[in-house]
């Protein structure tokens, strides 16, 4: 089985698909091999293309934006519900947070189409087990099959692909059933078992704030990578215990330097948002409404008190990761949630003086993990290696701007770098596209998709001149 650590992809092997990239033919599937097909998104793909003057930017966006319904998803049905599993693309598991973010795009689309909205009601109620299986989880398997990383020191079970505590793993289908009933008016997921789930997602919170003890969750791996395991018998570095959440990994799956990850502890607090205005609104539950009520007041009294940092050339920004004892990492990550993600996640206005001054921070050379090279300049991180770009990381400045310019100059990066294949890559080298890892990377294709959406819905002109 592929492991989650990226691979390289050769430049041969790129340079045969750049042939046929130039006439630009679909890249999709044979209709009858696709996955699921929504006559939804097939009427906005062409609807949308039609407004796409630039041949090659019409052909990435319909080769990417369906590549989650096309490849990834498993859908049936179980006693009469339905139960939808997402693969990641060239990973044969299921991360709370991909299929996620691999979905979400299409919530748009889902009152047009009866089989796309159970198809999404379904990645809810499967999300809603895996969170019953395991709360600290990040990766399941669509059964009790095993994992190759079933020798971890951690309490593993046959459902789990992986077992990395990350904060995120729980807020995103936390905004995944939130946008479900935003875009659709069915509250039918937030049945018990739903509920049973959400407790436990802030019991989690809860006990991962380790205000009295460590709490239940440590994890080791026997490995030659770093980032991969934890210190101190698997518990990780220290943080002072002053209300914010640890996080053992970040959503690269790698692991924190210091516990205390700024981004997610904003996604967090606005989960227990959501999760407050679903109890209080469709489930008439006021008593557990309050209590995310407060503990997301706690978590925003935390992250203004220990999370800023003054730079000398940005002034007051997010930290990445902090201690809360003084230790702090100044930097951002391609993968979200991320700093520059902020305003994306409903964590933040754009407008925000403090994450402007941070989106600066993150896109510019004071970042480390900010590249500019012949090819592109973007965002990456320590998943992939040095001078490695993500388009996840292009797509969301993009996303997060107000600026024509710098849209266009992303789309245009996002266009060049795709190396011939009509597809989106986990990340590729700056001074050379054909050097990428992760050939089949679902989340940042369909994200492309909204990209495309968006700028199709709110500034029509850059895609038509």
């Amino acid at each position: 089985m592929i492991s989650r650590r990226s691979f390289i992809v050769s430049a041969a092997a790129a340079a045969s698909t750049a042939a046929q990239s130039r006439t630009f033919v679909s890249q999709r599937p044979a209709p009858a091999q696709r996955a699921f097909t929504s006559d939804a998104v097939e009427a906005a793909i062409t609807r949308i293309q039609r407004d796409i003057a630039d041949p090659e930017l019409a052909w990435l966006f319909a080769n990417c934006f369906p590549n989650t319904l096309d490849t990834t998803v498993r859908y049936r049905e179980i006693d009469g519900q339905p139960d939808t599993f997402v693969i990641t693309g060239d990973i044969n598991a299921m991360w709370l947070r991909d299929s996620s973010a691999q979905v979400w795009p299409y919530l748009p689309l889902a009152k047009e189409d009866a089989r796309l909205k159970r198809l999404l009601a379904g990645v809810v109620r499967r999300q809603t087990k895996c969170i019953l299986i395991d709360p600290y989880a990040n990766a399941f398997n669509e059964g009790p099959t095993g994992s190759p990383w079933a020798k971890d020191l951690t309490a593993m079970k046959p459902e789990l692909h992986e077992r990395k505590w990350e904060i995120d793993s729980l807020c995103f289908p936390v905004r995944l059933a939130h946008g479900y009933w935003q875009a659709t008016g069915d509250g039918s997921c937030f049945d018990s078992a739903w509920r049973q789930a959400a407790a436990l997602i802030v019991r989690t919170f809860r006990e991962q704030q380790r205000m009295k003890s460590r709490g239940p969750y440590k994890f080791q791996r026997t490995t030659a990578v770093a980032s991969d395991s934890l210190t101190n018998g698997g518990y990780g570095n220290p943080g002072r215990a002053c209300g914010l959440i640890h996080s053992a990994f970040r959503p690269s799956d790698d692991a924190c330097i210091f516990p205390f990850l700024v981004p997610s502890n904003l996604f967090a607090q606005r989960a227990l948002e959501q999760l407050a205005e679903i109890h209080s609104t469709v489930l008439g539950d006021a008593g557990f409404a309050r209590e995310c009520t407060a503990f997301a007041g706690e978590l925003k009294e935390a992250i203004a008190a220990n999370t800023l940092a003054e730079h000398p050339r940005h002034g007051r920004i997010y930290a990445y990761e902090v201690d809360a004892y003084g230790g702090r990492v100044l930097m951002d990550d391609a993968n979200v949630p991320s700093l520059i993600s902020l305003s994306y996640t409903g964590c933040c206005p754009v407008s925000d003086p403090v994450y402007r001054n941070t989106r600066a921070f993150a896109l510019s050379l004071d970042n480390m993990y900010y590249y500019e090279g012949r090819a592109a300049k973007g965002l990456g991180g320590p998943h992939s290696g040095l001078d490695m770009i993500w388009p996840l990381g292009i797509i969301l400045q993009a996303i997060s701007s107000e600026d024509d310019r710098e849209i266009a100059g992303c789309l245009a990066a996002l266009k060049a770098t795709h190396a011939g294949t009509g597809f989106m890559h986990e990340s590729f080298h700056k001074d050379d596209p054909n050097r990428f890892t992760r050939k089949w990377f679902a989340w940042a294709n369909t994200m492309f998709g909204e990209l495309i959406l968006k700028v199709h819905a709110t500034r029509p002109a850059l895609l038509k001149g």
